[in-house]
C-alpha cells in the first residue's frame, strides 16, 4: 500500500473517498508503509526501472539521480521516497514546495544536508521562484550562491554542498518548467492502481491491522477504492468498525458492502458529492450541456470543489464529459442513476436536436 500526503483541494480531506491526507491517515500510513521495493505493490514498470537506478547508484559507491515523481495523490510518491532513503541506506529530509517561498529557505536546508542524504521536496511545483533558481545550481553542480547584502555592495557566496539526491514528487507534472524537470535523472509517472492490486494492499494493510477479511470482502473494498490506495485503507478501517460493532468482526463480501453503504460509497466508488453532482447534471439540466458555475450552485458547492474535488474522478470513470459548451452526462451516468436518458441524448443528438440540427 503506497500513499502521499498531497491534497488537491481542502475539502477534499473531509471526503471518505478524497485522496488528501488527514491526520488519522498520516498517523496509520507511517506503519503500514511499506520499507522496501520488494514490499511496494503495484507501479511495476516504475519499481522495475527505480530498482535499476539505485542497484547501479549502490555498485558504483555514488549518490543517486534526482527523481521525479508524478502523479494523483494517494498513489505512493511519499513511500516511494522513503523507499529510496532505505534502499541507499541515506538519512531522508522532508518538506514541501509551499514552505519554502524564499531562496533562503532553501539554502538552509541545502546546507544543512548530509553527503548523500535524499531531500523529498513534495508539492515541488509549488516551490517560489527565487527558490527554484536556486536549486537549479544545487542539483547540477552541489553548489549555491548565497547573496550577502542589499544593494550596490552585495556579495554573492558560493557555497559547496555535499552530494545528494533530490526527490520531487507533484501532482501537475505540467507547472514544472523545462529548466527544472530536465535536471532530473529519472522520472516516473504513477498511475492508478487497478482492483486485483487494491485488493492485495487490502489484504497486506488488514494483516498488519490484525483484521480477518476473506478474498471476496477485499475485492468489495478495493472495487470501491477509486484505484488509489490510500482510499482502500482508509475504507478498510471503516468496514472494520463497521463489522466490531455490528457483526464478529470478520469482513466479508455482505459486511462490506453494508458498511460502505452506511458511509454512502457506492458500488463504483461514488460519494455523495459525486451522485450529487451527476443527479443535478440529469435531473435538472437534462444531462447538459450546462456550465460549471451553474452546476456548482445547483449542488450547493463551490466552483472549485466540484472541479477539482468532484470531476476528475467522474471524467476517469466516463460518467461526465467536459465540452466547450459546458459539462455534459454521459450514457453510462444515466445508467449508474437507474435514469432513463431523454430520447434525444439516448439517440445521441443532444440539446441540438430540438432545434432540429
Amino acid at each position: 500500500m503506497n500513499w502521499d500526503d498531497t491534497t488537491d483541494a481542502a475539502s477534499a480531506e473531509e471526503r471518505l473517498v478524497g485522496s488528501g491526507a488527514d491526520r488519522e491517515d498520516q498517523a496509520v500510513e507511517a506503519a503500514l508503509r511499506p520499507k522496501d521495493l520488494g514490499e511496494f505493490i503495484g507501479q511495476e514498470k516504475v519499481r522495475e526501472q527505480l530498482d535499476l537506478v539505485l542497484r547501479a547508484a549502490r555498485a558504483r559507491g555514488a549518490t543517486a539521480d534526482h527523481v521525479l515523481l508524478s502523479g494523483a495523490p494517494g498513489l505512493g510518491k511519499t513511500t516511494l521516497s522513503m523507499i529510496i532513503a532505505a534502499e541507499m541506506g541515506a538519512p531522508i529530509r522532508i518538506t514541501s514546495g509551499p514552505a519554502i517561498q524564499h531562496a533562503g529557505d532553501l539554502a538552509a536546508i541545502l546546507s544543512s544536508l548530509q553527503e548523500g542524504e535524499v531531500l523529498f521536496l513534495d508539492e515541488i511545483h509549488r516551490m517560489s521562484r527565487p527558490a527554484e533558481e536556486m536549486l537549479y545550481m544545487a542539483m547540477e553542480d552541489f553548489r549555491v550562491d548565497v547573496v550577502v547584502g542589499k544593494g550596490p555592495g552585495a556579495t554573492a557566496i558560493p557555497l559547496e554542498l555535499p552530494p545528494f539526491t533530490l526527490v520531487g514528487a507533484t501532482t501537475r507534472a505540467g507547472l514544472l518548467p523545462p529548466p527544472l524537470r530536465d535536471r532530473f535523472g529519472f522520472t516516473a509517472h504513477m498511475e492508478f492502481y487497478e482492483p486485483t492490486e487494491l485488493e492485495r494492499v487490502v489484504h497486506r494493510s488488514a494483516s498488519l491491522l490484525d483484521v480477518e477479511i476473506d478474498t471476496d470482502g477485499a475485492a468489495e473494498i478495493a472495487g470501491r477504492s477509486r484505484g488509489t490506495p490510500r482510499i482502500a485503507n482508509r475504507l478498510l478501517r471503516r468496514v472494520r468498525d463497521y463489522a466490531q460493532v455490528k457483526a464478529d468482526g470478520i469482513i466479508d463480501r455482505d459486511i462490506a458492502a453494508a458498511a460502505l453503504k452506511v458511509y454512502e460509497v457506492d458500488a463504483r466508488g461514488l460519494d455523495r458529492l459525486d451522485r450529487a453532482v451527476l443527479q443535478a447534471l440529469l435531473k435538472l439540466f437534462g444531462g447538459g450541456p450546462v456550465g460549471l458555475s451553474t452546476l456548482a450552485v445547483a449542488v450547493g458547492e463551490e466552483r472549485e470543489t466540484v472541479e477539482e474535488v468532484a470531476e476528475p474522478f467522474l471524467v476517469r470513470e466516463g460518467l461526465l464529459a467536459r465540452t466547450p459548451r459546458g459539462r455534459v452526462a454521459t450514457p453510462a451516468a444515466w445508467a449508474h442513476l437507474g435514469l432513463t436518458p431523454p430520447r434525444s441524448t439516448a439517440a445521441g443528438g443532444g440539446q441540438q436536436d430540438l432545434f432540429g440540427a
